[in-house]
C-alpha cells in the first residue's frame, strides 16, 4: 500500500511548473513512555501515527502539504495542495531556487540492528525494571523524590523523488535514566544518571536499557543527592574548569551543534532560537577552537541517535568534518543551502520529524574526538580549579554565542586530585574564547556517545533526536559561580 501511495501522490506532483517532487509515507510512528516515581507507576503513554508528506519545488519555491490519510485520494491531495502552496511562493521568491545534483539510493534499505524489540518488550517487565531501580534511589528520607523513566520510539518510512530516489528504513530508538531529588530545611538538590534530559539513550533495541544498569547505579544517585545537600557551593571567579563527557556533550550541542546549521547562518531559520554568530565567509578560516578541539558530524555512527541510511531528502548519510585542529571546516547543509554555498553536494543532514513536517537542517550524531589525555592527566598539573558535569540549566542566546550553564554536581581540583563536593555550580562564557581556552583533551577511556531526545527546532516546532560523543576536557580561565 505504502509504495502505491508513493506513485499516486508523485503522479499528482508532476504537473506544470513543478521542477521536482518527494514524498514521505510514514506508517508505523510509535513511541512509549514508562516512568515510575515514589514506588507508583506515574506515567504511560503510547501513541501510534502514520501519515504522507509531500514536498514539491518550482524554480523558486518549494510547497509542502501532509496528510494522515493514508488512501490514494488523500495522497492525491496532500500533492495538490503542495503544488498549490509552491506556486503561490514563487510569486513572492526574490531569486532562483537551486539544488546539489545527488546520487540517490535505488530501492535502498535501512534498519536499526536490533537484539530485543523494545516494543514487544512487556510492560509489565519494564515497570518492575522501573520500580526496582526507583527503589534504590531512596537512600535516606532526604530523598524526597525519586524517577526512574524509559522512552521507546519507532518509525517505518517509505521515501520516493521524481528523481529516482527511493528506500525503505525502521529506525529505533531507546533510553532510560534514574534521578532523585532531596530536600532539607528549604535547600533541594537533584542527582540523575546516566545523564541528565531522562538518562542515556540510543538507537537500538531494549538490551540498551538492560546494559545500563539503572538499580546498580540508583543508591550512590540517592547519597549523591544527600550528600549536596551540605556541600559548599561553587566558588567564584575566572578558574581551571575540567569538564565531564555528558555536561560537554550538552557544551557541543549548544554552542558548536546549532551554530554551524547552514540556515541558522543564512538566517532562514530564525524564528525559533535564533541564528549563529558564525559568518559564511567565515567557513574555511574561523578559529573556532584550540588546537585539540576536532569535531565530526557522523549519521553513520553505530548506536547514534542522528545514524541512518539516507536523510529526508534521500542523500545517503555521511561522515562530515566540522572542526579541524580548532578551524572551522564544515557545515550542516540540506541540498538547497548547499547549492547556495557553492558546494557539490549536500551533507545529508535534512530531516523531518514525521510525515507533517517539511525537512529541516538538523544535527546529526556531532562528537568531539578524543585526545591523548586519561581522566587523571586532566587533573594533574592543575593547583585550584573545579570539575563539573551532568546538566542542570543551560541559556545561550540567539547567535549561540554567550552561554551559562549549570551542573547539577561538581567537585574542587586541588593539587591534581578531585576533592569534595560542590552545589550549584554555574560556568559561563563566549564560544569562541571557550574552545579556544580547552588546552587538554582526554582519551577514549574518558569518551561516550550521548543520546539526547529533544532538540527543537523550527516553526511549527519539531523535536529531532541527536547523540554527541564527548571525552572530558581542560579549560582555562574560565568564569564559574554558585547558585
Amino acid at each position: 500500500m505504502s509504495e502505491t501511495l508513493l506513485g499516486v501522490a508523485l503522479d499528482a506532483a508532476r504537473t506544470n511548473g513543478i521542477r521536482y517532487a518527494d514524498v514521505r509515507v510514514v506508517t508505523p510512528q510509535r513511541y512509549l513512555n514508562l516512568a515510575v516515581r515514589n514506588g507508583n507507576a506515574s506515567s504511560l503513554t503510547s501513541s501510534l501515527s502514520s501519515g504522507i508528506g509531500v514536498r514539491v519545488r518550482t524554480d523558486r519555491a518549494w510547497g509542502f502539504a501532509g496528510t494522515s490519510e493514508l488512501t490514494p485520494a488523500g495522497a492525491r491531495q496532500a500533492a495538490r495542495d503542495a503544488v498549490r502552496l509552491a506556486r503561490a511562493a514563487s510569486r513572492g521568491a526574490k531569486r532562483p531556487l537551486e539544488l546539489t545534483d545527488e546520487a540517490g539510493p535505488r530501492d535502498g534499505r535501512y534498519a536499526t540492528p536490533l537484539r530485543e524489540d523494545p516494543f514487544e518488550v512487556s510492560s509489565d517487565e519494564v515497570v518492575a525494571l522501573l520500580t526496582d531501580a526507583e527503589r534504590r534511589l531512596h537512600a535516606s528520607a532526604d530523598v524526597k523524590s525519586g524517577i526512574a523513566s524509559f522512552q521507546a520510539w519507532d518509525e517505518t518510512k517509505w521515501f520516493r523523488s521524481s528523481d529516482g530516489a527511493s528506500f525503505h528504513s525502521r529506525i529505533v530508538q531507546v533510553g532510560a535514566g534514574v534521578s532523585a531529588t532531596a530536600v532539607r530545611a528549604g535547600m533541594v538538590q537533584t542527582r540523575s544518571a546516566p545523564g541528565p534530559f531522562g538518562g542515556d539513550f540510543s538507537q537500538a533495541g531494549f538490551e540498551f536499557v538492560r546494559g545500563l544498569g539503572l538499580a546498580s547505579r540508583a543508591e550512590e544517585v540517592g547519597k549523591e543527592a544527600v550528600q549536596l545537600l551540605d556541600a559548599p557551593a561553587c566558588p567564584t571567579g575566572p578558574t581551571t574548569l575540567v569538564l565531564g563527557s555528558s555536561q560537554l556533550a550538552l557544551q557541543v550541542h549548544e554552542s558548536v551543534g546549532h551554530a554551524v546549521e547552514l540556515d541558522r547562518i543564512y538566517g532562514s531559520e530564525a524564528a525559533y532560537a535564533g541564528t549563529s554568530w558564525v559568518a559564511p565567509e567565515a567557513i574555511g578560516t574561523l578559529a573556532y577552537g584550540s588546537a585539540g578541539m576536532n569535531i565530526i558530524a557522523d549519521a553513520t555512527e553505530a548506536g547514534g541517535m542522528g545514524t541512518f541510511g539516507w536523510d529526508d531528502e534521500g542523500v545517503v548519510a555521511q561522515r562530515v568534518p566540522i572542526v579541524a585542529a580548532g578551524t572551522l571546516v564544515g557545515v550542516l547543509t540540506s541540498r538547497e543551502t548547499a547549492a547556495h554555498l557553492g558546494l557539490a553536494r549536500s551533507g545529508g543532514t535534512a530531516r523531518a520529524d514525521g510525515p507533517d513536517r517539511s525537512p529541516l537542517i538538523r544535527m546529526t550524531n556531532i562528537d568531539l574526538q578524543p585526545g591523548d589525555r586519561s581522566f587523571d592527566e586532566l587533573l594533574s598539573g592543575v593547583k585550584d580549579g573545579v570539575f563539573l558535569e551532568t546538566n542542570r540549566s543551560w541559556s545561550i542566546d540567539d547567535k549561540r554565542l554567550n552561554f551559562q550553564f549549570g551542573t547539577e554536581v561538581g567537585h574542587r581540583i586541588v593539587n591534581g586530585e578531585l576533592g569534595g563536593l560542590l552545589r550549584n555550580s554555574i560556568y559561563a562564557g563566549m564560544t569562541p574564547e571557550f574552545w579556544r581556552s580547552m588546552d587538554a583533551v582526554g582519551n577514549a577511556s574518558t569518551w561516550h556517545l550521548w543520546g539526547l531526545p529533544n532538540c527543537g527546532k523550527g516553526q511549527p516546532s519539531q523535536l529531532a533526536r541527536v547523540s554527541h560523543g564527548a571525552p572530558a576536557a581542560r579549560f582555562r580561565n574560565v568564569s564559574v559561580r554558585g547558585g
